[in-house]
Formats: C-alpha cells, sequence, structure tokens
C-alpha cells in the first residue's frame, strides 16, 4: 500500500492508520492461524483418518466373505470390497431367532438418550454451581468428585451389583440407566466451560431483576452452555451406547445392540464374517449420529478450547 500517496490526499492521520493496518495484516499472515495447512498437515490428517476408519472397514469386509474365504486370508483381508455375503450375513442378524435386534436396538437408544439427556442436565446444574457460586467447602467437594475420575469403574461392580440385586433391578433397564445419570467428567466439563463462557454481569442483572438461582440457571446458563452441553452430550451417548461391561454383567434377556454380537457365536464353532457383520451393525448408529451432530461436536469443542 502506498502511505505517500494516502497521506497527499487524505492526510497524515489516515497514512499512519493504512500503515497500522498493512502491519497487522502481515502479522497475521505470519501466524499459524493466517497460513493454509501444508501437505505435511494433510499427510498427517491421512494417516490418522486411516488408522481410524480401518477397524469398521475391516469388519465389513470380514463379514463381506464366508468363514471359508477368512480361513484362507492369512495376514490379509479375505477382500477389498463389499460384496453380496454382508447383505445375507445382515440378513441373518435381522432374522435370528436368538434375539430380536429391534429391541436390543429400543433398549441401547432409550438407555444411551436418558443417560445422555439426564448428564447434560445434572452437570450443567452443577458445573454452573461449581464456576459461579461461592460456598463453604465448595473447592474441597469440587476436588472430591474430580478425584472420583481416577478410581476405575470395575472396583465398584461387586457393590453396584449388589445394591441393584436389593433393588430388584437386575435384568432391568433402570440398572443401566440409574448409575450413569451423572458422571464426574461431565462436572469437570461443564465447570470448565461455564467459568468462561457466562460472565458474572449476566448472573448479578438477573438477580437484580428478581430471577431465582434456578432461573438464572435455565434461563441464561444452560442456553450459554449449549455448545459445551452439545459436545457433552455426544460423548455421553456414544460411551452409553458402547458400554459391554456392565450390561453383560446385570443383564440376563434383554440385550443391548454390544451385548447382540456374543449371541452371533455358535456352542462350538463361530461364524467369524456373521460375528463381524453384527459388528458393523453395532456400528451403524453412531455413524449416523455423528454424521448428524458432528458440526456441533467441533462447534462445541472449538469453542470451549478458544475460551480456555
Amino acid at each position: 500500500m502506498n502511505t505517500a500517496f494516502i497521506e497527499n490526499t487524505a492526510g497524515r492521520g489516515a497514512a499512519q492508520y493504512a500503515k497500522k493496518r498493512t502491519a497487522k495484516g502481515k502479522a497475521a499472515a505470519h501466524q499459524p492461524s493466517g497460513r493454509r495447512p501444508g501437505w505435511v498437515t494433510y499427510a498427517i490428517l491421512g494417516v490418522a483418518f486411516v488408522l481410524s476408519v480401518f477397524p469398521l472397514y475391516s469388519a465389513a469386509m470380514y463379514g463381506s466373505s464366508t468363514t471359508t474365504e477368512i480361513a484362507r486370508s492369512v495376514g490379509t483381508l479375505p477382500t477389498w470390497l463389499p460384496t453380496l455375503t454382508l447383505f445375507e450375513n445382515f440378513g441373518q442378524v435381522f432374522s435370528t431367532e436368538q434375539f430380536n435386534i429391534w429391541v436390543a436396538f429400543a433398549n441401547s437408544l432409550l438407555v444411551a438418550t436418558t443417560v445422555s439427556a439426564s448428564t447434560v442436565f445434572f452437570a450443567s446444574l452443577a458445573g454452573f454451581t461449581f464456576s459461579k457460586l461461592r460456598f463453604r467447602g465448595r473447592q474441597a467437594l469440587y476436588l472430591a468428585v474430580i478425584g472420583t475420575m481416577v478410581i476405575p469403574a470395575q472396583i465398584g461392580t461387586i457393590p453396584m451389583f449388589v445394591m441393584m440385586n436389593e433393588f430388584g433391578w437386575i435384568d432391568s433397564l433402570l440398572a443401566l440407566t440409574v448409575p450413569g445419570l451423572i458422571g464426574a467428567f461431565g462436572v469437570f466439563w461443564m465447570t470448565q466451560y461455564l467459568q468462561e463462557a457466562l460472565p458474572f454481569e449476566l448472573i448479578e442483572a438477573a438477580r437484580v431483576d428478581g430471577a431465582s438461582m434456578f432461573r438464572v440457571f435455565w434461563s441464561i446458563a444452560l442456553p450459554a452452555a449449549r455448545p459445551g452441553a452439545a459436545t457433552l452430550a455426544l460423548f455421553t451417548f456414544i460411551g452409553s451406547w458402547n458400554s459391554f461391561f456392565w450390561p453383560s454383567v446385570v443383564m440376563r434377556s434383554q440385550l443391548t445392540m454390544p451385548l447382540v454380537v456374543p449371541q452371533l457365536r455358535g456352542a462350538f464353532t463361530s461364524d467369524t464374517g456373521l460375528v463381524m457383520a453384527g459388528v458393523f451393525l453395532v456400528a451403524v448408529p453412531l455413524l449416523l449420529v455423528l454424521a448428524i451432530a458432528g458440526k456441533q461436536l467441533v462447534a462445541g469443542v472449538m469453542e470451549g478450547a478458544v475460551k480456555g
């Protein structure tokens, strides 16, 4: 930009302003956010994508093969393109007499949706309390909640099973839903998010207008936490849908989608292609959820990263 020309036509002040704008533009061009990613970045992302997708792709390829073809393909995939065998295995999974896959799908959807909604609500409420309210013992209580994250879930399996048995919830969806209504990770996530996303001035203004603290949470804090809450809901839904250990402990006749896969194995022999087709079917609903809510997930994570 010709600052001398600007100075002659518009004055020295305009020339100085133009010079500053030019300097800022050059500085932004040298920053990482202002540069176009190079081939190294795309290569790393490409490798990460292949490594992430390959297990699901392998399941589809094994599901597209018969047991004989899988036995012959030692050290490599039996096929590299889907075949009609995959759809035949899908048909066997849907028509098997051992279980009803639609009932298992409904169970998983009900549990995952309930747990996700409950976790978002209670974690947002706890996060609002820990991040914006001041009361005695707040820090100690918050550290106690976060400290439970380092305890393996398997340690509490026996006490939790005894409690579920006393409540009469064995082989009930309540045993899968109630223990997961809230988690320490959700509290930590929403506390950190609301600490930056919600200014104290909004809370003070609402309190001056006569709003109760719960009204402040419902009308101000929860809308402000929507991106972080959406991300937490997606993480919780995926974790609940993929849960296998605890459902295998407390469920007997009722099944969830992950519990369908072991049912496809025979007592003495196993059709690997059929099992892999079942694995692929378990993952398909999650792929649809990610395709629909993936944009919201990235927006929530990026917004939290920028504010943090």
